[in-house]
């Protein structure tokens, strides 16, 4: 199976409040987004990767990628106004040839090479997979306006999703051909396929798989690597 690996890197990071894109922003002395395509590399599974940035930055993503000597062939694409947009960028520079994608954020640099190849393992039997973990904290639902508690949740049934998230390349085509014009956000791409009509099967992760959004993550996956 021909599996390609999208690395979204090209969101603002606004929460983040620095002046160069979050991926990269050095942790521990390497991009963060660098952190996932070594794992990427080191896959059995994993034949190529394309990274989606910033269009005023694609050259320095290339040159941050070049000093690091990767032997997977790795293509960087300028991203659009949304993930959205962003990931189909990068699914029009695919071969139509190959059989499934990952989609990878390029801010969760401490995902590890047993859930990459599980998601993907998974993703061989159902089509669609996503990574993620039960959630800790008691979840309220509100009235947005009264700001009032509506229901408490049961958190035994909710899962927070994290990425990788691994589709099959015709599946995810469609639905993104399908999501065009959408009227709401599509925070990721199994939001998408869900709208599809598809099943997407949701296999357990890792707890230390987190997104970096605000200076204090970044020092909490210091203390992760550590």
């Amino acid at each position: 199976m021909k599996t390609y690996a999208i690395i979204p890197a090209a969101g603002s990071g606004a929460r983040f409040k620095n002046d160069i894109p979050k991926p990269l922003v050095l942790l521990k002395g390497k991009e963060i987004f660098v952190y996932s395509l070594e794992v990427f590399e080191k896959s059995s599974f994993i034949d190529g990767m394309v990274v989606i940035a910033p269009a005023d930055r694609c050259q320095e993503f290339e040159n941050v990628i070049k000093k690091y000597s990767f032997k997977k062939p790795i293509k960087v694409v300028a991203g659009g106004n949304s993930r959205y947009e962003s990931v189909s960028n990068g699914l029009k520079v695919l071969d139509p040839n190959i059989d499934f994608v990952l989609v990878h954020d390029g801010a969760r640099p401490l995902v590890s090479l047993k859930v990459v190849e599980e998601a993907i393992n998974m993703a061989y039997a159902t089509k669609a997979v996503v990574v993620g973990v039960p959630v800790k904290p008691t979840i309220k639902r509100i009235d947005p306006r009264a700001k009032e508690i509506d229901t408490t949740l049961d958190r035994n049934i909710l899962w927070e999703a994290q990425t990788p998230q691994v589709f099959a390349y015709e599946l995810l085509m469609q639905a993104h051909r399908q999501g065009v014009g959408l009227d709401v956000e599509a925070t990721d791409d199994a939001f998408l396929v869900e709208r599809f009509g598809a099943k997407v099967k949701m296999i357990e992760g890792e707890y230390r798989n987190i997104k970096i959004t605000t200076p204090e993550d970044l020092k909490i996956a210091e203390a992760l690597l550590e």
